[in-house]
Order: C-alpha cells, then sequence, then structure tokens
C-alpha cells in the first residue's frame, strides 16, 4: 500500500432499493476501507431523473445503515472538502470540465440525431460488424456545418474523442492484467443533449474531485473502464485502482436478475420477512470473498480484520438461499432472550388471535419457537395451530384419529389431565407414561392423536409444551371433538 489514505466510494442511483449485488459492493468498499483505516464514502448518482424513484436514496442508506454499513460521508454526513454528494447538485462541474475537454480538442460536440444514428447501426449490422459504434459523423465538422445543423435547431450531445489504435491496460485487483483496444470503443458521449452527464464521465470527475483511491464494483463494469482510464488520461489526473468483482449466479449457474421472482433480492424484503443483518452481513461477505482459514461466522470487528482484498474470487458467486436461511437461523438461535423477544414482537403480534393471550404467554410462545425458525415472519405459521386450531384435512391423518385405539388415547389423556396437578412438562410426560403402561400404546399411535387433536398439524414444537400453552380449558376443549 501507498502512504495515500485510502478513499473508497459506494454510489448507487436511486432508481430503485438497495439489491443484494450494491449491499455486496457497498460491503466490500467498506471493509476495505476500514482495513486499512480509510474513508468509506456514500454518493448518489441521481442523475437519471426520470428513473428515480421516491424514497430510494432514503430506503438504500437506512438499509446500508441497518446492515452495519456506516458511511464516513455521505449528503447526510458531508465533508466541506468534498460536498456536494448528489450529482445533480453540481452539474455546472461537470460542465466546466466537458468545456475543457472541447476547448483541447478531446472532445466535440454531435449533432446525429437519434433516427442518423439508428440508420448507422443497422448499416454496420448488416456489414457484418458485430459491435457496432459511432461512425465518427461530427468528429471534423466544419463552422458551416455546425452552424447549419444548429440552425435547423439541432442540440447537440457532446463525445469524447477516443485516439485511435491505442492500448489500454491496467491492472485489476481480482481479474490481474486488463488489456483494451480503443479502436472496440468509439467516441462516446460524455454529455447528454439535456446537458446531463453520462456516467462514465462524470464517475471519473467524482472520483477525482473526492480523492478516491480504489474502485470496487460489479463485473459489469469492466467494459466502462477504459473510456474512463481515457478521462483520466486526458485530464493528466491519477487514476484509482480498480477491481471487478465477478457476477453473482443462482443456482442454475445464469447471473442473477432483478426479473428473477424465485430469489428474494432486495434488502427490504429481507428486512419484513425477519432476517438479521447479521445473517445478511456474513453471506454477503463470503459472496465472492473466501477467508485464509476458512472461518464461517465473522462479527464485524473480525470481517474488517481479515479482509484485505486479495482472497477476492475470480469465480462466479451462487446465491443460495438455503445458506441465507441457515446463517440467518444460527444467528436467530445466538440472540439473548431479551434481544430475540425484542426480534420476534413484531412478528408473532401480527397472528390472529393473539390479543387473547397475556405478555408473558406471549413471550413463552414466541421461544418456542426460536430453535425452530429460519427468518421472523415464519412464527406467524408456526404459531397459528396453537393460537386458532383448524382440524387436519389430510385423509391418513383423519384415519387415524376415527380409529378406536387413538380415540381411548384422548379420552385416558383427558381424564387424567383433568386431575393433574400442573400443566408442566414432568407432569404431562408422566400422564403419556400412564396411557403407554394401560393401554399398551407408544410412539405415533400415543403421541400423534393427541398433537392432531390439539394443533391439526402432525408435526411442530415438543408437545408438553404445546399443552402447558394451551392450559387446561383451552386444551379439553380442543380434545373434546374427538373422544
Amino acid at each position: 500500500m501507498t502512504n495515500t489514505k485510502i478513499r473508497v466510494r459506494y454510489a448507487p442511483s436511486p432508481t430503485g432499493f438497495l439489491h443484494i449485488g450494491g449491499a455486496r459492493s457497498a460491503l466490500f468498499n467498506y471493509l476495505y476501507a476500514k482495513h486499512y483505516h480509510g474513508d468509506f464514502v456514500l454518493r448518489i448518482e441521481d442523475t437519471d431523473i426520470e428513473r428515480n424513484v421516491a424514497g430510494a436514496e432514503e430506503s438504500q442508506i437506512n438499509d446500508l445503515i441497518w446492515l452495519g454499513i456506516v458511511p464516513d460521508e455521505s449528503p447526510y454526513r458531508p465533508n466541506p472538502k468534498y460536498a456536494p454528494y448528489r450529482q445533480t447538485e453540481k452539474l455546472a462541474v461537470y460542465e466546466k470540465y466537458a468545456n475543457q475537454l472541447i476547448a483541447e480538442g478531446k472532445a466535440y460536440k454531435c449533432y446525429c440525431s437519434e433516427e442518423e444514428l439508428a440508420l448507422s447501426r443497422e448499416q454496420q449490422i448488416a456489414a457484418g460488424i458485430a459491435a457496432p459504434q459511432y461512425d465518427g459523423h461530427c468528429r471534423h465538422l466544419t463552422a458551416e456545418q455546425i452552424a447549419a445543423y444548429e440552425k435547423e435547431g439541432r442540440v447537440p450531445t457532446i463525445r469524447l474523442r477516443m485516439p485511435d489504435n491505442q492500448t489500454i491496460a491496467f491492472h485489476d485487483l481480482v481479474r490481474n492484467d486488463v488489456i483494451f483496444n480503443t479502436n472496440d470503443i468509439g467516441d462516446w458521449i460524455i454529455v447528454k443533449s439535456n446537458g446531463i452527464p453520462t456516467y462514465n464521465f462524470a464517475v471519473v470527475i467524482d472520483d477525482h474531485l473526492m480523492d478516491i483511491t480504489h474502485v470496487f464494483r460489479g463485473e459489469e463494469h469492466l467494459s466502462n473502464t477504459p473510456r474512463q482510464i481515457q478521462l483520466y488520461r486526458y485530464f493528466d489526473w491519477p487514476q484509482p485502482e480498480f477491481a471487478h468483482m465477478t457476477l453473482i449466479i443462482n443456482e442454475n449457474g445464469k447471473k442473477l436478475s432483478k426479473r428473477d421472482l424465485n430469489i428474494l433480492q432486495f434488502m427490504s424484503q429481507y428486512r419484513d420477512l425477519g432476517y438479521l443483518p447479521q445473517a445478511i452481513f456474513n453471506f454477503i461477505l463470503l459472496l465472492g470473498w473466501s477467508p485464509a482459514d476458512n472461518q464461517e461466522f465473522f462479527t464485524t470487528e473480525e470481517a474488517i480484520t481479515a479482509f484485505d482484498g486479495q482472497r477476492l474470487s475470480a469465480s462466479p458467486s451462487t446465491f443460495d438461499p438455503q445458506k441465507m436461511m441457515w446463517l440467518n437461523a444460527h444467528y436467530i438461535k445466538q440472540l439473548s432472550a431479551e434481544d430475540y423477544l425484542d426480534f420476534i414482537m413484531p412478528f408473532i403480534k401480527q397472528v390472529e388471535g393473539i390479543e387473547r393471550y397475556e405478555k408473558d404467554q406471549i413471550a413463552f410462545l414466541a421461544n418456542l419457537f426460536k430453535n425452530e425458525i429460519k427468518f421472523g415472519s415464519e412464527i406467524k405459521e408456526l404459531a397459528q395451530p396453537l393460537l386458532n386450531f383448524q382440524a387436519t384435512a389430510d385423509s391418513d391423518e383423519l384415519l387415524m384419529l376415527e380409529q378406536e385405539k387413538s380415540r381411548e388415547v384422548i379420552a385416558f389423556f383427558s381424564d387424567l389431565i383433568q386431575k393433574a396437578p400442573n400443566l408442566e412438562p414432568l407432569t404431562i410426560k408422566e400422564i403419556f407414561k400412564t396411557i403407554q403402561k394401560n393401554l399398551e400404546v407408544k410412539g405415533p399411535a400415543l403421541y400423534m392423536p393427541i398433537r392432531l387433536a390439539l394443533t391439526g398439524r402432525s408435526h411442530g414444537v415438543e408437545l408438553v409444551n404445546i399443552i402447558k400453552f394451551l392450559g387446561l380449558d383451552e386444551t379439553l376443549k380442543r380434545l373434546t371433538v374427538y373422544r
């Protein structure tokens, strides 16, 4: 490392909410900065005005902070040296640098219409050109041609004049040495006709003015890098180091798409379902990075210490929803009794009928499922049979309940439980031992009729705890139906 202070940035567009890929980019930038005692900057690239979504900026920032990825600088925590942090607030800055490039002959105004550009593209494709690019029509316009176009009322874009047949090479922290040729790029637009800078132009200006030293971003930005490097060359600015993280793919090996509804991909969805930030943090950490010692669970401090950027994977990273749930279940189990109740109460309070129970009963019910649930909202389904009985509709289970032996078990259990001194688990277990001895039944034949009669389900939490929660009156009420 150099003596320059590390400064990295995460620069989302407020066109949507925090996606799993964006969260990973933010996390890796954050960990790299903190590992080297640097700064993590949050910048908002909001120039795609028509696609901006109301509330998206605030939502993304809140989700980052929820994950523990707290920016050192942001629109809400600006450093006066680098402010502003939204692109729409510094359009004059981009205009200044675009005019500089024009004055130096490194950029030019392009008056080609959308129809003319489309026709040129079609002609190139017809000629067998696999990757059509701008044909350079406006590269050498005369003053008379420019005047004619302006008289027509054409509003120009501004294009960067790419040098011919030059190599643009850089060392990528993930992909090692990467080489492009300028002939494969063509002159590209840096400022649109409405005066809004394009991404590749604005990001270079921003990164330079904010002293960004390292750029960690997704693989899809790799082809943008030579365009950006050419700008650094034209301005004679030092360029940051780049690290292009590999694609996130689904279990079928295809690139994770926001249109893939089989996988939840937004932090807001996971928050609503009851995933813990520690679980998502840990899951994303291992999505394209591997520790030297195969450690599986990390605190934030441990992740900062371990993350030096040298073990970023060069292979695609598979998004495994089952691994995500497994991690979440692990972290739920690790919660203290108090933290668990704080976490689970908003979900259990949504279950119909919960209002009939006292606070200590609700706490008891919630704790029954602490080692069962994989995410918070799952408790709503698990607790439903205890709070609101619904008879089984399964033909095999109904057949079991109709058997004479099952009805004997239920009747015997009902009689004994009324005489019991309490409904503590040890007491209920003794009742089952008595039934087993007297009716000569055991296993499913002993327990399943009671479970089905009380919950309508063939599986769930331990039966003795179900009875303790329901209490004597409710237990007898449910058993009476099947006596």
